[in-house]
């Protein structure tokens, strides 16, 4: 259970941490901190399982027929990335404490950012790819939120927003990508794919697929074309940007890439998307941080660059490559989170991060400078610092791939000219902030050292790229070997971490970057100079453009079919649907199968013409909404005595039911609207649309006489034999409902819920004024709520809800249930309302049906989520009798907490919904008032 516990810990502190927001901003830190440090402990006795080449493995069934497990795996490599995450993450809590003002919303904050860490530790543990699929697309939604935590900056809005559209957007090409997969290999459990990798890579499939994968990896990573969401998400707070955008989002893509690695790499398509996209990103993002004048753009892009190194290594196929690739992923992670935070202090303390005005802070500020100084020269590749170990790794690499012609120069070449602009933007890092004379204009002035405590995660990140510089076997071997070894599949070619290996190319080209590099800052100005010839791209613009302009296309498109015209809307939809079935439909023919016709009887005969009849009339009489409405009860009513004729008395009570809360949601309604409407169509029109209805009604009357005369199979047999045995139920329609198809009917419910919250939420701050009359004249009865009706419906109430009982009791055995039990106390409660008003009703009825609404939806999961603990899938239930005095002996059934949990949604929903409707009147409560008193 540590694995699955490990995921969900964030989650908890996430739901817990704000309560401690009113303790300030130490007490909330530390709570924040609490979920990280049981989930290290719970990692901890696992370390010798994987460092043997081990695999620890949970899994519980959830949708075994979708192929949906909730399997969790915990490997080398998903431990490197899980103790990046839960490290930095502790890191940054404590340094937000600091960062943050006492004014800010804090509890949110730290909400949003324990949610985040737990939809990343969602991703590197997941052993289902489906599984991983929803905690992936969680990471984007609550990226956006903390990106846009500043909500009162338009700029952080605006990149939230494109970091969402980007992310989102690829998210659901990784998805199409992961369902091929699936598809190809027969399942989404992890082990299987990975085993399948020949079978994958051999499917005619396979470009489309690790197209549609790459796509989700490089949105992530922020790989070009994409790399430029990353630079504007800079606008969120620095705790998040030195979080999310140093060593857990962006870095989830290439996360994906490692993990899928033995599965879809050693092609060539393979080979040439990821490394010349790596390739691109990679002297792309060098080259723009160069240039960049705010301290966190240039960090941004030289993460890009980072980033494009990363994938690059991924992208070369060749097993050194990859393990050089995972190592830089340690590498970057540390000196990038600590130039970001200490970037941050920058800004806390001088108000500003423009480097043309913070000069000279190491007289200020030496012992954040020295901090500073180490990071950036680790990320410039300067010798005993971690970043030259996996640099000159990355450099050997290069010269490894046999390309054909003048192409086997290209990695080289462009590998060294990043190195020289990674010296040259850290160079400028350094200088620029740190010397280079005195600040300029600062807003806070002068700067001092920050707080004690927010400096301590910088310089643990800044000895963390001494140690592993200095000590690289001893420090960081063990881990680096058993994520390879995850990443390969086990087969980990020979490797030597030391600090030098002789004078060598590599070296050598070491060399060239690194003075290549100082070169290029002395001469700075001129490449300024170049580089100002060149209009500057606003990314943002450019998308905020595009954005723009595919919204008008969508709106002129959306105004030509949605013209307001309901009449339209129901044309084209049975016009549709006639033009689309009619050639299948007619080449099966239709006809009357061989089981014939049943006889009739006259009662039956009698309430078909009934139906038919009213039907009619209701559409003949429609102008008429009143008389419509009752026509239109009669339907009901009378369908409700077909499905008790045809023995389905559930569904007969159901109808019932929800006949009753239609017809009265429909009164409330056209209470507002005008009694009549006038005519609007032509008759030319109206000849048509009886035409096109004959037609559509025709035709689907004599698919249902084919369908019904033919001799078929239905899956009724099933669950007629597997009712009581499998569900402990003999009422079949429940069993199916709470049980066999649980997970519908939860979605249904969930559905209920958000539609009466959206109606709620409409309607909250609306006042309609009703008509004076009937629209005929006739002034409205001053009598609102008639005595006779309160007489009648105050002794019903108990009797109704005692009726409701027991429907509710017995309806795993007999007709009945939680859904056909809540409209009955909803009938009962909207009859109160009916009959003595809002104000009476709410005055003896004080629980919000808000309330109700997550109550009933809570013990609905909880139900479902029952079943997990005893390691049966999702929505199992288990039965047992017991034996009681008197009572004797009876069954009781898991699923009446699911089937509870229905009955409280249908409740608070539909009063919810309607009770909302009936408030539309200003008058209502005034009424209800003055009649109360």
């Amino acid at each position: 259970m540590s694995l699955p516990l490990v995921v969900l810990l964030p989650f908890l502190g996430a739901i817990a941490a704000p309560l401690f927001a009113q303790g300030g901003r130490t007490a909330i830190a530390i709570a924040s901190s609490v979920p990280a440090l049981i989930a290290l402990a719970a990692l901890f006795p696992h370390w010798q399982t994987l460092a043997d080449g081990g695999v620890v493995l949970h899994s519980f069934e959830w949708l075994p027929a979708l192929g949906i497990s909730l399997s969790f795996r915990l490997d080398g490599l998903s431990l490197l990335f899980a103790l990046l995450i839960l490290i930095i993450g502790l890191l940054i809590i404590l340094y937000a404490r600091y960062y943050l003002k006492a004014k800010e919303n804090v509890g949110k904050f730290y909400a949003l950012l324990l949610c985040f860490k737990g939809s990343m530790l969602g991703i590197v543990l997941s052993s289902n790819l489906l599984l991983m699929m929803i905690f992936w697309e969680l990471t984007s939604l609550t990226s956006f939120l903390l990106i846009s935590f500043w909500t009162h900056k338009q700029d952080a809005r605006r990149g939230a927003r494109m970091a969402l559209a980007v992310t989102g957007g690829g998210g659901l090409a990784l998805l199409a990508g992961i369902l091929l997969i699936g598809n190809i290999v027969g399942s989404f459990e992890l082990d299987d794919v990975l085993a399948a990798g020949d079978l994958i890579k051999a499917h005619s499939l396979y470009p489309v697929a690790l197209t549609l994968v790459l796509l989700g990896a490089f949105t992530k990573s922020a790989q070009f074309p994409f790399h430029f969401w990353l630079p504007h998400a800079m606008q969120a707070p620095t705790p998040v940007s030195a979080y999310l955008h140093s060593a857990t989002m962006v870095k989830a893509g290439v996360f994906l890439m490692a993990r899928l690695y033995p599965a879809l790499a050693g092609t060539e398509q393979w080979f040439y998307m990821v490394s010349f996209t790596g390739m691109a990103t990679l002297l792309l993002g060098a080259y723009t941080a160069m240039f960049k004048h705010d301290l966190k753009g240039l960090l941004a892009h030289s993460t890009v660059s980072h980033l494009g190194l990363i994938t690059l290594l991924f992208g070369m196929g060749t097993k050194l490559a990859a393990v050089a690739a995972v190592f830089h992923v340690i590498n970057h992670a540390t000196f990038k989170a600590s130039l970001f935070m200490a970037a941050g202090i920058i800004d806390h303390e001088t108000g500003t991060r423009d480097m043309r005005r913070i000069n000279g802070l190491w007289r200020y500020m030496p012992h954040t400078a020295t901090l500073a100084m180490v990071a950036a020269s680790s990320m410039a590749g300067v010798p005993l610092l971690n970043g030259f170990l996996s640099k000159e790794m990355f450099f050997a690499e290069s010269l490894e791939l046999n390309l054909p012609g003048l192409l086997a120069w290209l990695p080289p070449v462009i590998a060294t000219l990043a190195g020289i602009f990674a010296v040259a933007y850290s160079a400028r890092f350094i200088h620029d902030v740190f010397f280079n004379g005195k600040p300029v204009d600062l807003p806070i002035y002068p700067p001092h050292e920050p707080p004690r405590y927010m400096k301590i995660p910088v310089e643990i990140l800044a000895f963390a790229c001494i140690m592993v510089g200095i000590f690289p076997a001893v420090s960081v071997g063990p881990l680096l070997y058993a994520a390879a070894s995850a990443t390969l599949g086990g087969d980990v070619p020979e490797y030597h971490l030391t600090i030098a290996h002789g004078f060598n190319l590599p070296l050598l080209m070491s060399f060239v970057a690194f003075f290549g590099g100082l070169l290029m800052y002395s001469q700075r100005q001129r490449f300024f100079d170049f580089h100002a010839r060149f209009k500057e791209i606003d990314e943002k613009a450019v998308f905020e453009a595009v954005v723009s302009r595919v919204v008008a296309k969508a709106q002129a498109l959306t105004a030509w079919i949605e013209n307001g015209s309901l009449q339209r809307y129901a044309l084209w939809l049975v016009i549709s649907v006639v033009a689309v079935s009619f050639v299948p439909l007619a080449n099966l023919g239709i006809f009357v199968g061989e089981n014939g016709l049943s006889p009739v009887d006259w009662p039956t005969g009698l309430a078909a013409a009934v139906l038919g009849i009213c039907a009619l009339a209701t559409a003949a009489f429609h102008r008429d909404r009143f008389y419509a409405l009752i026509l239109l009860s009669v339907v009901g009513l009378v369908v409700a005595l077909a499905f008790a004729r045809f023995s389905a008395p559930d569904l007969a009570m159901t109808q019932l039911s929800v006949e009753v809360v239609t017809i009265v949601l429909l009164m409330l309604a056209l209470y507002y609207m005008p009694s009549w409407t006038p005519i609007e169509t032509t008759t030319p029109r109206r000849v048509r649309d009886v035409v096109i209805a004959l037609i559509a009604g025709g035709g689907m009357t004599l698919v249902t006489l084919a369908m019904l005369t033919q001799p078929f199979t239905s899956i009724s047999d099933f669950f007629l034999a597997n009712s009581k045995p499998g569900g402990g139920g003999t009422n079949v329609v429940n069993v199916i409902l709470v049980d066999f198809r649980g997970f519908d009917t939860l979605g249904e419910i969930t559905v209920l819920a958000i539609a009466a919250l959206g109606i709620y939420a409409m309607l909250k701050n609306t006042a309609l004024t009703p008509p004076p009359g009937d629209g005929q004249g006739h002034a409205w009865s001053r009598d609102g709520h008639p005595l006779m009706l309160k007489l009648i419906a105050r002794p019903m109430l108990p009797l109704a809800l005692m009726v409701s009982v027991y429907i509710f009791l017995r309806g795993h055995n007999l007709p009945g249930g939680g859904f056909i039990a809540g409209l009955i106390t909803s009938v009962a409660l909207i009859l109160q309302y009916i009959a003595s008003g809002m104000i009476w009703t709410q005055d003896r009825v004080r629980f919000k049906y808000h309330n109700v609404i997550g109550l009933g939806l809570l013990f609905a999961v909880i139900a479902g989520a029952g079943s997990l603990a005893f390691n049966y899938p999702f929505l199992t239930s288990t039965f047992g009798y017991i034996t009681w005095p008197v009572v004797g002996k009876f069954e009781v059934a898991s699923a009446m907490i699911f089937d509870l949990g229905v009955y409280l949604t249908v409740i608070g929903a539909t009063l919810l919904a309607l009770v909302s409707i009936g408030r539309l009147s200003p008058h209502s409560a005034i009424k209800s008032k003055k009649e109360g008193a």
